[in-house]
């Protein structure tokens, strides 16, 4: 792939092949960030996994970036009314069938368990977009406020694609530098608890961390 001028004269300014520590990467990437836009600064996370392993949970990152997610529950009655209380942009069953027809004007799905049998007939389209509830993400429950607040306050998802490798964004480059880090180390921990205990050897490959348009720096992950 070929790059532009300003990312051939950001890599320039740091050693590409040279594993940072935590602080000094984000100085570099500060350095190195040229888009005339507030870009997002992203992980990327490469793992030694089997084919038949799985690296998917949710996060609360500490430092909340962006603008405000809208949130649909699929839910009845009282607990639609419970939904739209605590802060869901959207809420109740007729939502199945605008999804249906093509309505997708939300960033955040969260479904009852009692709803599931007919928001699984979703799949096509909530799946492929990322978007199906799922028990596993906190997203299939009865705990309708505490799902609420927590997606409100940052919770994300991460996963492993199939090559191993969680990429995600976790603020934005004109954060402070601490609130970096603490989204990136709250990432961190929570992906180490993931480690499959049949796995043995390295579970961690290589870290990177980077904006939107620019190169990646390496981190040197086992200080963090």
């Amino acid at each position: 792939m070929k790059h532009g001028k300003k990312y051939q004269e950001a890599i320039k300014k740091y050693d590409v092949y040279n594993p940072y520590e935590l602080d000094g990467g984000i100085d570099v990437l500060k350095d190195i960030a040229f888009a005339k836009f507030d870009e997002t600064v992203e992980v990327s996370i490469r793992l030694n996994l089997k084919k038949s392993h799985t690296v998917r949970d949710t996060v609360v990152l500490p430092n909340g970036f962006g603008a405000e997610k809208r949130i649909l529950v699929f839910a009845k009655g009282e607990k639609a009314k419970e939904a739209l209380g605590a802060g869901a942009a959207y809420a109740g069953e007729e939502y199945i069938d605008k999804v249906k027809d093509g309505w997708l004007e939300f960033d955040i799905a969260v479904a009852t368990p009692d709803m599931m049998k007919d928001v699984g007939k979703l799949g096509p389209v909530l799946g492929r977009r990322g978007l199906m509830p799922n028990p596993k993400t906190g997203t299939v429950t009865n705990d309708l406020k505490g799902a609420i607040d927590e997606l409100k306050k940052g919770r994300v998802e991460f996963r492993a694609d199939k090559t191993g490798v969680i990429h995600m964004g976790i603020g934005k480059i004109s954060m402070e530098k601490d609130k970096l880090k603490e989204n990136i180390k709250a990432l961190y921990d929570e992906v180490l608890k993931k480690k499959p205990a049949d796995l043995k050897g390295e579970y961690v490959n290589s870290f990177y961390i980077s904006s939107t348009q620019s190169p990646g720096v390496k981190i040197n992950f086992k200080s963090l």
